[in-house]
């Protein structure tokens, strides 16, 4: 069984999970507070008096200004010009306080998914939540509470059994400390295990790979006890350099490692937030000349933490990425969010660190 550790207390101040509700019917998670009234600071250091927001022509204003940031004071909306570099932009990214948060798919049984994976992987069912005039139901399931650590959030839309995988997403990564033995559980409890135990190829790491009920696949790595069980999400990309520097200069992560294996004609890559040992990390793929996959429905997004979401809609635009949900708060919660397209098209949501703490509370 997976041991669990405690986390120190120097760790960044997480926020509770989030899915964007869309055509898909993604959920929306989040309690609703009275924002104050008092100015929002513009991206790297730009400020604009109080006095000067009112009477104001933003038509005019888009004619001068390249970059422009949206304010709404008492009601005005208007446009304020931005003045940021690339290289101040680059800087704030990599000073944002960010962590991956939860990962969201959908599945064709909740219940069978949920037995499944607190009995067969031992992870703990945190809060479940019934949306009955959306005709969905949310799960959380992970090693610990969702404002320390990387958890799933399943989706159960009413009626949808089975969904498209595609050839895209690869697979989870759990840390266990027993891999044979983990996997002789997983067995006794009708999972399938689709390769045995053993030595990772061209390493040493011992690893095996199992199917849940829907056909995710979950990749078991034998490790020592770790913070983080729920260590990775692995998705193909086309172009793999090009992947690196965009998550590295939009989204702010580290390459943590990069390997090559030409015999079996594949690289990997691990980016994250933090070591791997520690930490949630992405594991991007790319396949010796493979340029696109077929995403399916099932994989839906990536949820991770931001101080300030109009900043990182801003870098992201910058270095390559596409936003489909602008910077700013959801209608009716005011938790403030932007989601993106990285650019092999994998969606990912970007939160507001201090919005989502309120609606842990």
């Amino acid at each position: 069984m997976v041991r669990i550790l405690p986390m120190p207390s120097f760790l960044r101040p997480s926020i509770s999970s989030f899915t964007f509700a869309a055509a898909s019917r993604l959920p929306h998670s989040l309690t609703s507070y009275t924002p104050t009234r008092s100015l929002p600071s513009f991206p790297f250091g730009f400020a604009v008096p109080q006095a000067q927001f009112f009477g104001l022509n933003s038509s005019k204003l888009l004619k001068k200004c390249n970059n422009t940031m949206r304010v709404t004071v008492n009601g005005y909306a208007a446009q304020a010009c931005t003045t940021a570099s690339p290289e101040n932009i680059l800087e704030w990214v990599k000073k944002d306080k960010r962590r991956l948060l939860h990962v969201v798919y959908r599945v064709g049984d909740l219940e069978r998914t949920i037995k499944f994976y607190t009995e067969c992987l031992g992870m703990k069912l945190l809060r479940k939540r019934d949306i009955p005039e959306e005709r969905y139901t949310n799960a959380f399931l992970g090693y610990g509470p969702e404002e320390a650590h990387f958890v799933i959030e399943l989706t159960y839309n009413y009626g949808v059994d089975k969904y498209d995988i595609g050839t895209g997403f690869g697979h989870f990564g759990v840390a266990v400390e027993d891999v044979s033995r983990t996997v002789e559980l997983i067995k006794a409890k009708g999972g399938k295990v689709t390769r045995e135990p053993g030595p990772v190829k061209g390493g040493n790491t011992v690893i095996a790979f199992i199917e849940d009920p829907d056909g995710y696949k979950f990749e078991l790595l034998e490790r020592g006890p770790t913070p983080e069980p729920l260590c990775q999400v692995m998705l193909r990309v086309g172009d793999l350099d090009r992947s690196i520097k965009f998550y590295e200069k939009a989204f702010g992560m580290e390459l943590l490692r990069k390997r090559d294996n030409p015999e079996y004609k594949y690289t990997i890559a691990m980016l994250g937030y933090g070591p791997e040992d520690k930490n949630a990390v992405l594991e991007l793929t790319y396949n010796y000349g493979v340029t696109d996959y077929e995403k399916g429905n099932g994989y839906a997004q990536i949820a991770i933490g931001t101080d300030d979401v109009y900043r990182t809609a801003e870098a992201i635009k910058l270095f390559g990425g596409k936003i489909i949900r602008e910077p700013g708060p959801l209608p009716g919660i005011n938790t403030k969010i932007t989601a993106c397209l990285d650019p092999d098209g994998w969606k990912t949501v970007f939160v507001d660190n201090i919005d989502f703490l309120k609606e842990l509370e």
